[in-house]
C-alpha cells in the first residue's frame, strides 16, 4: 500500500480515537454510581438511572474495544504492515479499509 493511502487512513483514524476521547469525556457522569436516595428518586427513577448507567458502560466497553484496535492499527501501520491480511497475508482491499481502517483480515478470512 501506497505511503500516502496509509497517511490518509491514519488521519481518520486519529480523528476517530480523538472524538471517542470526547465522547468518553461527555459522558462520564452517565457512568457514576447512581445514589441510593429514595426520598428525593423514586425507585423506578432509580430503576432508569440504573439502566441508563449499564448502558453507558456498555457503551465505554465498546469505546475502550475501539481504542485499542485504532492503537493496533497504529502499530501496523507504523511497522509497515497496515493493509495486509494477518490470516493469509494478502492485502486487504481498499474498500474494505474505507469501511473499517482498522481491518486486519480480508473478506475471505474474516468468514
Amino acid at each position: 500500500m501506497d505511503r500516502e493511502t496509509v497517511i490518509k487512513f491514519r488521519e481518520r483514524i486519529d480523528q476517530e480515537a480523538r472524538d471517542l476521547a470526547t465522547a468518553e469525556g461527555a459522558t462520564a457522569a452517565d457512568r457514576a454510581p447512581v445514589a441510593l436516595d429514595q426520598t428525593s428518586v423514586g425507585r423506578l427513577s432509580r430503576m432508569d438511572a440504573m439502566q441508563q448507567q449499564a448502558m453507558a458502560a456498555a457503551q465505554q466497553r465498546r469505546r475502550s474495544a475501539r481504542l485499542a484496535a485504532i492503537r493496533a492499527a497504529r502499530v501496523r501501520m507504523d511497522a509497515e504492515e497496515f493493509g495486509y491480511c494477518e490470516t493469509c497475508g494478502e492485502e486487504i482491499p481498499i474498500g474494505r479499509l474505507d469501511l473499517d481502517p482498522c481491518a486486519t483480515r480480508c473478506v475471505t478470512c474474516s468468514r
